[in-house]
């Protein structure tokens, strides 16, 4: 069945208001998620390799321990990410020495698949939110953010 838009923003009528910004944040992101990673696999990719790649662009010293910490999985996972992204020639894995970490490179294949990443999502995103201004959804990328800073952890 393909995705739709329609759907994905349901609340119950007696959800109370000061519930509904919450559940429809939870809908909303599941909603994108499952469309940006349908998107993704498309390219052989899934929000974790583009997570890993995003990182390693940045940050070519982290070892894999430091980037399963940053998709909160572990290290045995993360390395099975790395080694799809290698596979797909995104990333070159290269060993200095014996008792030196593997130093992990994002190729030039790689930024190129990552401007694909970003395509996607641009895509998405004018999709969802293509009627609002650029000042609009500028205010409204602020907002998330700034709600997002709140504790989320259960207490």
């Amino acid at each position: 069945m393909p995705w739709t838009w329609r759907g994905a923003f349901r609340l119950s009528e007696s959800a109370p208001i000061s519930a509904s910004a919450v559940m429809q944040l939870i809908l909303s992101g599941r909603a994108l998620q499952a469309r940006v990673e349908a998107d993704l696999a498309e390219l052989g990719l899934t929000l974790r390799h583009v997570g890993a790649l995003g990182h390693l662009s940045h940050r070519p010293d982290l070892s894999y321990s430091d980037l399963a910490r940053r998709a909160g999985v572990t290290t045995p996972s993360m390395l099975a990410t790395v080694r799809a992204l290698e596979e797909l020639g995104a990333v070159r894995r290269t060993i200095i020495g014996a008792g030196h970490p593997a130093r992990l490179e994002v190729t030039s294949s790689g930024r190129k698949l990552l401007d694909r990443v970003k395509a996607v999502v641009d895509g998405v995103e004018r999709e969802l939110l293509g009627e609002l201004t650029a000042a609009q959804r500028a205010a409204l990328a602020q907002t998330l953010l700034t709600a997002t800073k709140i504790k989320t952890e259960p207490r």
